[in-house]
């Protein structure tokens, strides 16, 4: 079980104290497989770009305007976290429900 997210997440905390089996992959320091990226865009859509992030307050309107492929790849904390890897499925952010699917999953 791999967790995509940053190591200084609070979100990600909570995710990795539940899940004390995963890695947790920081995204900024060792980035996220542009397939799994691929994936996790095809099933999350638009949900899988963190649009609250100081990040996207930081980006002008034509880097807005990129790909989201292209944006991830270049600002990876862009990401909603934690992108959750578990017996081949994916999930996205962390809630009561998430964590028993990525349980079920394993």
């Amino acid at each position: 079980m791999e967790v995509f997210g940053l190591k200084n997440c609070d979100t990600c905390r909570k995710a990795m104290k539940a899940l004390p089996e995963a890695t947790l992959v920081d995204v900024r320091k060792d980035g996220v497989p542009q397939a799994l990226l691929k994936d996790a865009l095809e099933q999350f859509g638009d949900q899988l770009i963190n649009t609250r992030s100081t990040t996207w307050r930081g980006l002008d309107s034509a880097e807005r305007e990129a790909p989201p492929l292209e944006l991830l790849a270049a600002h990876p904390a862009l990401m909603k976290r934690p992108l959750i890897r578990a017996g081949g499925r994916l999930s996205l952010g962390w809630s009561p429900e998430i964590e028993a699917q990525v349980r079920f999953a394993v």
